[in-house]
């Protein structure tokens, strides 16, 4: 390929790249595997593009690219849960956190969340391909089809499914806050103090009544203010043994956290008008430093 068509394919993609991250991270539930998706695609696409000759949109074909790489990755793979052991097909690594810029509109808060996301592992393959090809990046039934090699009635069908499997794999939306908005970024705020200076009343004062804590991987989580309190105040420690900065991480707030100086991971938060829902707990180093802010 010469120069001037390598250029343009670059250009192109350049500019579909952070939807096309976010497309293989709910496939993938994985961040990580999602950008080796996108360089593969980017290196697929590079090698096919002599051969392009604009039969579909350039988008269609990139993503019909990186969907199909992810299908490929998932063959034979057990779903990714924010909870491990929870039955015979919990086979294969945690959920993992998706870096979120506040600033990008290209990604959408609410197509990553952390529940969305945990509820399409719930679904096959060919069903999370085909309902988020329709329902989070908006292709028609027929475009859907091209990149799947589907029939229309086909993508109808598994779109009905699909969609009947998440409504009861997906928790409801509720009255979740966006994380922008001046509410989640207060519980925010006050959940980072309560953890700095080791004040349990203070943590208590942001969780709602039935709020809960799951430390991604393990098989337990903890549901109700008590419960939460009995098992984060042993690890509070002494004031500035914990020491946290407001981030974002699937549209949600969040903390990158460090402990004793050294990086200990991320926490996410799904938060209400009422107080802190959900505090997801992903107690890995390598987390810290990709999820702290820039300057």
């Amino acid at each position: 390929m010469g120069t001037p068509e390598a250029g343009a394919l670059t250009e192109a993609f350049e500019a579909e790249r952070p939807g096309l991250l976010a497309h293989a991270y709910r496939m993938l539930g994985a961040y990580d595997e999602a950008e080796d998706v996108v360089q593969d695609t980017y290196v697929r696409a590079l090698r096919g593009w002599a051969t392009f000759e604009s039969r579909s949109s350039l988008r269609t074909w990139l993503y019909r690219i990186a969907t199909n790489v992810c299908l490929t990755a998932l063959e034979g793979r057990g779903r990714r849960a924010l909870l491990s052991g929870l039955g015979p097909d919990d086979l294969d690594a945690p959920l993992q956190p998706f870096p979120t810029d506040p600033a990008d509109l290209v990604v959408a808060r609410e197509s990553v969340r952390l529940a969305f996301v945990a509820g399409l592992q719930h679904l096959t393959p060919q069903q999370r391909a085909v309902l988020l090809l329709r329902e989070v990046l908006a292709f028609s039934a027929a475009e859907t089809g091209e990149v799947l090699g589907m029939s229309v009635p086909a993508v109808k069908s598994t779109l009905q499914r699909a969609r009947a499997r998440l409504a009861e794999a997906a928790p409801a939306r509720d009255d979740v806050l966006d994380a922008a908005s001046p509410r989640a970024k207060a519980l925010l705020a006050g959940y980072i103090a309560a953890w700095e200076a080791s004040d349990a009343d203070a943590f208590r004062d942001v969780l709602r009544a039935d709020a809960a804590i799951v430390p991604v991987g393990s098989p337990t989580s903890y549901t109700g203010r008590e419960a939460c309190l009995a098992f984060a105040t042993p690890s509070m420690g002494a004031p500035g043994e914990w020491r946290m900065v407001a981030t974002e991480a699937n549209g949600q707030p969040a903390a990158a956290v460090w402990f004793r100086g050294e990086p200990f991971g991320v926490a996410v938060l799904t938060v209400a008008q009422e107080g802190i829902v959900t505090i997801a707990l992903f107690g890995d180093p390598k987390l810290t430093e990709p999820f702290t802010p820039r300057p």
